[in-house]
């Protein structure tokens, strides 16, 4: 049996409401519906939601395992960020390399023969240090704000050499050593 797939999800201060496959949620900062597939029961038990798994439903364990913790955890990643945001911090790092934000735009002077803008979906926020090179990225959607953080860092990745680039801050770059002058 899935491990995760059995772990109650804690719905704290937000509204759930189960209409046979659907659950609904409703937070202070997101509300959506996440449907679950037909091998899934969502049954609400107090502050408690859990995800049963149907018996009459002809998948081997393994794979009813797979789909179980894979929708118990993207449930959970939903009503938790209907509650409060999701946060990543990207860090900018390079002599003259910076972002700046304009709007919905965010204008990135990376070293290159021009500025790159970048436009920010819906639903996602930025707020940009006084340097330039310190972004927080917030959203209620996990997936979006993983996204984004992933095409920002597509823009300029960290170089080993000098560790130019944009990386997340929880990253960490493996340096290699530079050419050796011959004596």
């Amino acid at each position: 049996m899935s491990k995760i797939g059995r772990k109650p999800i804690d719905i704290g201060s937000a509204q759930v409401e189960v209409k046979g496959q659907e659950v609904h949620y409703s937070g202070k900062k997101g509300n959506g519906v996440y449907v679950l597939p037909k091998e899934l029961t969502p049954e609400l038990n107090g502050k408690a939601l859990t995800i049963k798994a149907n018996d009459k439903v002809r998948l081997d364990a393994r794979e009813l395992n797979r789909v179980w913790g894979l929708h118990r955890a993207l449930l959970a990643n939903a009503i938790k960020g209907s509650q409060q945001e999701f946060e990543k911090v990207m860090q900018i790092n390079g002599l003259g390399f910076k972002a700046a934000l304009s709007g919905s735009k965010v204008v990135f002077s990376l070293g290159y023969s021009h500025k790159i803008d970048f436009n920010l979906p819906a639903g996602v926020s930025l707020e940009i240090d006084k340097t330039g090179q310190r972004l927080v990225f917030r959203s209620s959607d996990k997936e979006l704000v993983g996204e984004v953080c992933s095409q920002v860092r597509a823009l300029r990745p960290p170089e080993p050499y000098k560790g130019t680039g944009i990386k997340l801050d929880t990253e960490v770059i493996a340096r290699k050593a530079g050419k050796t002058k011959a004596a």
